[in-house]
């Protein structure tokens, strides 16, 4: 499993924490053990060009997925084929404003976002009332299983 996580945003973030909960959640959908994920966290300024050029949308977001190899989760007996499953890219400045709204930590934004993200690798959207059910009750269950504590407040759209 190749997990690389590179912060050109200027403001520190736990990257082990990010390794540690893509691989959590690598185990838990059953994604192949070479499975290769990036996660990029940038400034607002390159998060507000690549809201532009991905989703024609002006500003910056927190967090923006770019699946490659359009994998979907597995099973125990039978796990994702190996593939690349893309590129999370994440915004800790709006990761911080959101923090701050939801009463929680900035690393804990952080780790809710990458969780989000991946899950958009994975094919899961909120488009839907029920696919948003179901998106952010998996995205609650894994990272708090992560963290051992209830997850943070979802401050994602």
């Amino acid at each position: 499993m190749s997990i690389e996580v590179a912060n050109e945003s200027g403001i520190e973030a736990d990257s082990e924490a990010i390794v540690r909960l893509s691989r959590y959640i690598f185990d838990a959908l059953s994604l192949h053990p070479q499975t290769e994920l990036s996660v990029l966290l940038v400034d607002e300024e390159a998060m507000e060009r690549l809201h532009l050029e991905q989703l024609d949308e002006p500003g910056a977001t927190d967090v923006i997925s770019i699946p490659m190899d359009e994998l979907r989760p597995g099973t125990a007996t039978s796990p994702a084929p190996q593939g690349l499953l893309g590129d999370i890219v994440i915004c800790p400045q709006v990761a911080q404003r959101q923090a701050a709204a939801g009463g929680h930590t900035t690393d804990d934004e952080i780790l809710l976002l990458t969780t989000h993200g991946l899950l958009h690798l994975l094919g899961y959207d909120h488009e839907t009332e029920a696919e948003r059910d179901e998106m952010f009750a998996l995205q609650r269950r894994l990272l708090s299983d992560f963290l051992g504590r209830p997850a943070p407040a979802e401050t994602v759209s």
